[in-house]
């Protein structure tokens, strides 16, 4: 009989338990020993189904009894090799050349999947899925006719509250505040996050349905209202849409909305400014994907009041489908 191997490195943990989960369509293989993993998980990609046949990420999560609550990790990355490092206990690392990532974090750290979820299962993930299988932009997307508006600006500018405002009015939620391109498809296609809208903590001045719900601190510190749009069944939503026109909002406090024409390469180089670097061959992908966007009409939308704004962005949205 074969004794065990000797294994400092843990490189042959036992790891019983197993899930599949769909972040965004995507599917992702997860292992573990614990089942708080495979809870956090299913509260981040649960309500999704697979809508892309790519290769599955696959993740191998091992949680230890020992060590504390991670603390805010550090994120580095030098030639395709990634790591998320809090401290000796907590601690994830991957290669962009595949779609494998492992993490070994403490049973204080899973335990807590808010904190979990944000600072290394949710990162790991994404990370992942912009090198090999999508292009992350800063903007919102909202839907109308099946033509699409990505919502561009600076976090301030009214993002998540407009999309809102504009799901309320009829149109079509499909994410609000990160949306993804498709590289490998040339109809400028987008993927949302439309089961989640997020707010800042004022919103239920804003929306009185929103009263009751409690403002949160997010593990990076800001103060948000996170409301599953599963609990507002007149408001239409959609995982994808076909982008037709960028916005560059700019909101103010006074005068009425207005939009005026920019030209479409203003909105991609702002976006292309706010992507951070993987890597030369990542990067050219991320810059081949956002400027098919150069096909499309852009304007800047000056606004303080959201009806307005929706009305104006009503009349945008008609003229695109008629050019």
């Amino acid at each position: 009989m074969r004794t065990k191997p000797f294994d400092p490195l843990l490189h042959d943990v036992d790891l019983p338990l197993s899930g599949t989960y769909y972040a965004q369509g995507f599917p992702v293989e997860i292992t573990t020993n614990s089942h708080e993993v495979l809870e956090a998980a299913a509260e981040s990609w649960g309500m999704y189904k697979r809508e892309f046949d790519r290769k599955p990420l696959e993740l191998r999560i091992v949680v230890q009894p020992q060590g504390d609550l991670a603390p805010e990790p550090s994120f580095r990355g030098q030639r395709g090799y990634f790591s998320i490092i809090s401290d000796r206990d907590n601690f994830a690392l991957y290669a962009s050349s595949t779609t494998f990532a492992f993490c070994f974090v403490s049973e204080k750290t899973a335990a807590d999947h808010s904190w979990f979820r944000f600072y290394f299962l949710e990162t790991m993930v994404y990370m992942l899925l912009a090198q090999h299988y999508v292009v992350p932009v800063h903007a919102a997307c909202v839907a109308r006719h099946g033509s699409g508006v990505l919502l561009c600006g600076l976090s301030g500018a009214g993002k998540s509250t407009l999309s809102f405002a504009c799901a309320r009015a009829g149109w079509t939620f499909v994410g609000d505040d990160s949306t993804w391109l498709l590289p490998d498809e040339d109809d400028r296609t987008a993927v949302g996050r439309p089961h989640l809208a997020r707010f800042r903590d004022d919103a239920p001045g804003i929306f009185p349905e929103l009263t009751g719900y409690v403002p949160r601190a997010r593990p990076n510190g800001k103060l948000s209202i996170e409301v599953s749009l599963s609990e507002f069944p007149h408001i239409r939503t959609a995982s994808r849409c076909r982008v037709g026109c960028l916005v560059l909002l700019d909101r103010h406090s006074g005068g009425g909305a207005r939009a005026e024409a920019v030209p479409s390469s203003e909105v991609v180089e702002r976006m292309l400014q706010d992507t951070p670097s993987y890597g030369d061959e990542v990067n050219d992908r991320v810059d081949r994907t956002v400027r098919r966007l150069l096909s499309v009409p852009a304007y800047r939308l000056t606004y303080g009041a959201l009806d307005e704004a929706v009305t104006v962005l009503s009349d945008l949205n008609h003229n695109t489908e008629e050019q």
